[in-house]
This record gives C-alpha cells, structure tokens and sequence, in this order.
C-alpha cells in the first residue's frame, strides 16, 4: 500500500450542457503532453479542499467558474517517479456568474488564469465522441458514470449540504445556557474552513438552529457572500427532542423539490432525525453509505446530499459524500 507521501491528490471535474438533445463535455488540450484531458490539478496547499482544488482548476484551465454536481469515480495511476496519483471528479455545471451563483463565487478566493503552455486550447465535445478524443484510458471511468447519469435522467441534480457545528466549550465548562454556548478557537477554525466548500458547491442558502454554536459556524460563509442566515428552531437539541418530527419534516422539504445550494447547520443529537429524512429517498446503494453510529458526522463536517427527480416521480437521493476541511 502506497503510503501518504507517495500519494499525489489532484481534483477535477467533467463540466457538462446540454445543447438540444445532445450531452457535451468540456476537454483541455495540454501542449506539454500533447493530450486531451479533463481539467484538473494538484491541490495548492494541504489546507486546500478537494471540492475547492476541482472548481480552482477548472476556472484556471478553461476560463469558466462552475458549480460542482455529484460525484463521480476517482482515477488512479502511477507517475513517472512512481508516485501514486489520485485525481477526484466531480460532474459540475458552468455557474451562473449574473444569477444565484455569484454569492458563492464571490466567497471563493481570486483564481488567476492559467498561462497559454499548460492549457492552450479548450472544447465542448460530444460525450461519447470524448471517449475517442481522451488520451488516457483511464479518463474514460467518470466519463462513462457521467453519462450513465444523463440517459438515467439523474444528471441534473441539486444539494443539500447538512453541516454539524464547528467544536463548542464544553457543557461542563460554560456557564451560561445551552442557546449561548459558544465555539473554541478550533471550532473557529473549522467554521472558516467551510468557505470555500460550500462556495465549491454554489450553496445559495443558509439555514442554521438558531443556537449560537450553529450560527457562529455558518457565519463566515454568510459574511463572505453576503447572504443572510435563515434560523429553523426546529433544528436545535431541544426542539428536536420534543419533537423530532419537525427536524425531519423541514430536510424532507428542502430534499423534496429542486432548489438551488442550501447548507442546514445543526446539532448532533439532531443528527439522526435529520439523516431519516435523507435514508427515506435514498436507494439501497446509497442509503448504507449513510453514517450510522453516533457521532455520525466530527465537528465541522458535512455530509453533502444529491438530489435528482426523473419526470412524475419522487425526488431520490443520487449520491452523498462527507467533507471535513482541514483547519
């Protein structure tokens, strides 16, 4: 087993339209290698998150910021130093950079063009004609699930993305009530380092318990995009506890129906309630990737939820994966 240093994480995606009946796909011509490629990159730093690295090295190598969709299978192969590489993909959508997208770029940190010898030409492709065009067999794996998606009528998808708070003070060592027990500086941390996730993924709206340890986390994205807070009491501890119904009836709403990003902030006892909304659309496949066990998501992590609906059917969970950005 290779061990970490001899590991290369790199993510991408496959941007994808659709242009009358007909699936395209976006693929970078490379000079360097003479090759066809997706765009794609090593990670800046090791604080860089994954989804963040994907939508960074899209907008460097072709130009177009993008919102990042589901996930798509990782590709693996050894360099030439024998380093092992490992390159995650996402599908993602070119963002509306007038309309409900640009809060979250406005979140993301400035991303300079890449120059003309790494990347000098750019082109939409007709999916399947892609498959020819790609240089590295192994490019065609996420090609194929992309397009699996597209004929399952499950490619256009939306996002929940549910969020526990950022680390508190202890119970046992605050003072005041459980609604103004506040994050540690590491829980501060964790809070800033959900920007530019959330941004990766277009998230649009914010709803948070209006406990102080959940708004405290979701404020740093909500100050960088300038987007207001939306306070759900029916997420906190005490109201789910009294009547978890009411957690699970406000996921299952936001599950329910197309609608842009939205991230919910809440607690872990909250936790279960909210990941029974998620199971009951989940398909086998997905429903026993779902966390379990109690604490079912650590402090600042998320677990990112997407949603397809085919034509006259109920909105069904496509695919979830957790997050937990270094801080």
């Amino acid at each position: 087993m290779a061990s970490s240093r001899q590991v290369v994480h790199a993510a991408g995606a496959l941007v994808w339209r659709v242009v009358g009946r007909r699936l395209d796909v976006m693929l970078i011509h490379r000079p360097r290698y003479d090759d066809w490629s997706w765009p794609k990159g090593k990670l800046d730093s090791p604080a860089e998150p994954l989804p963040m690295c994907a939508v960074r090295e899209v907008q460097e190598e072709t130009g177009v910021p993008v919102v990042l969709g589901a996930p798509l299978p990782t590709v693996r192969y050894r360099l030439a130093g024998g380093q092992l590489k490992v390159c995650h993909y996402w599908a993602a959508t070119p963002a509306d950079v007038d309309g409900v997208d640009v809060a979250a770029i406005n979140a993301r940190p400035p991303i300079k063009p890449a120059p003309k010898h790494e990347v000098d030409e750019v082109r939409w492709v007709e999916a399947r004609k892609a498959k020819k065009l790609l240089t590295r067999s192994e490019d065609v794996e996420p090609l194929g699930a992309l397009i699996d998606l597209w004929e399952d009528g499950l490619l256009r998808t939306w996002t929940l993305l549910l969020v526990r708070h950022g680390r508190a003070r202890k119970r046992s060592a605050w003072p005041g009530g459980e609604e103004t027990r506040p994050l540690t500086p590491v829980g501060q941390a964790q809070a800033k380092a959900l920007v530019p996730v959330l941004a990766a993924y277009g998230v649009h709206e914010v709803i948070s318990s209006p406990w102080l340890r959940c708004r405290a986390t979701m404020t740093p994205y909500s100050d960088a995009c300038d987007t207001a807070i939306v306070s759900a009491p029916q997420l906190t501890e005490t109201a789910a506890r009294d009547r978890p119904a009411g957690a699970r009836s406000l996921v299952n709403d936001l599950l329910g129906s197309p609608r842009e990003a939205t991230a919910v902030c809440t607690h872990r006892p909250v936790l279960p309630f909210v990941l029974e909304a998620v199971d009951s659309r989940s398909p086998h496949r997905v429903s026993r990737s779902l966390p379990r066990e109690n604490p079912y998501l650590r402090t600042g992590e998320i677990l990112v939820v997407h949603m397809a609906r085919r034509e006259h059917r109920r909105a069904r969970v496509v695919a979830v994966e957790t997050c937990r950005p270094p801080s």
